[in-house]
């Protein structure tokens, strides 16, 4: 199974039981690193996050169908005590267990159903082209950004668009999207272009030195709005088949004179970090 599938398999498989990621990762047959960044990017939805919504879901559809014993909902949703449990749905849901138990029903409830992952749900992709890495500077603006949360991106890209051409040191004309330090939640993101070395980056930008041994590079021909799908295809399907792994450096997005930004058509190509 494709790691997105295998591990979406095995926690609707095991909601009740005390799993975490190193399991999840296991059985989907990556690392942990991987596993957080792929899911992530592919559903929008960090791993564990997903875990705690999915139990909390159907905890939810239990109680509002009546469940006579909350203790025995929490339980069974991998929550050792009713006031955890408690904290957790009140969390997710802004109500109490009680209370929706009380109402009956999950009508305006943010429940989270099982995702399905299908082959229908990913982009065919020619194969990259593979790229030897080299030592990039990269200067711009920066934010973190949630997996379920990319809304912020193309205000982001506005703000810096006032500033190219004005970037001390500016190398050439192409732009960067550098997604970093990812963790469990997800990323952070720089948008920006390349400055010469040694360049002294105002302080009211960021920047970020990019550099991997190699780059699997893949073009995205369709509006930059769906490049979710085709990191779902890289991640979900290419790499696991490729025979590479997925190295420890920023992955990016390069936007030459091919792209507009005024309409985001016109495709981009993605620097996915390979050894």
């Amino acid at each position: 199974m494709k790691p997105v599938e295998a591990a979406v398999w095995f926690i609707e498989g095991h909601r009740g039981e005390p799993i975490g990621l190193t399991e999840i990762a296991s059985v989907a047959g990556v690392s942990r690193f991987h596993l957080v960044r792929v899911f992530g990017l592919a559903t929008g939805f960090p791993v564990m996050r997903y875990v705690r919504a999915r139990r909390l879901t159907e905890a939810a559809k239990a109680l509002a169908a009546g469940a006579p014993d909350i203790l025995a909902v929490a339980l069974e949703a991998g929550y050792g005590s009713h006031e955890a449990f408690t904290r957790a749905f009140r969390d997710q849901f802004g109500t109490t267990p009680e209370a929706a138990r009380a109402a009956g029903t999950v009508n305006g409830f943010s429940l989270v159903e099982p995702i399905t992952m299908t082959t229908d749900t990913t982009t065919p992709l020619p194969e990259p082209r593979i790229e030897p890495g080299r030592t990039m500077l990269v200067a711009g603006l920066r934010d973190h950004f949630a997996f379920e949360a990319l809304g912020g991106l193309p205000a982001l890209w506005q703000r810096v668009a006032a500033r190219l051409g004005q970037i001390p040191g500016q190398v050439g004309h192409v732009a960067y999207g550098v997604c970093y330090g990812m963790d469990g939640s997800g990323f952070d993101y720089l948008a920006g272009v390349e400055v010469a070395p040694g360049t002294d980056v105002p302080s009211d930008l960021a920047s970020i030195r990019v550099a991997a041994p190699r780059y699997a590079v893949f073009t995205h021909a369709g509006h930059v709005s769906t490049v979710r799908t085709t990191f779902m295809a890289i991640f979900n399907d290419w790499l696991p088949r490729s025979g590479y792994q997925f190295a420890e450096a920023p992955v990016f997005e390069r936007y030459d004179e091919r792209f507009d930004p005024h309409t985001g058509k016109g495709g981009f190509e993605l620097w996915i970090p390979i050894r």
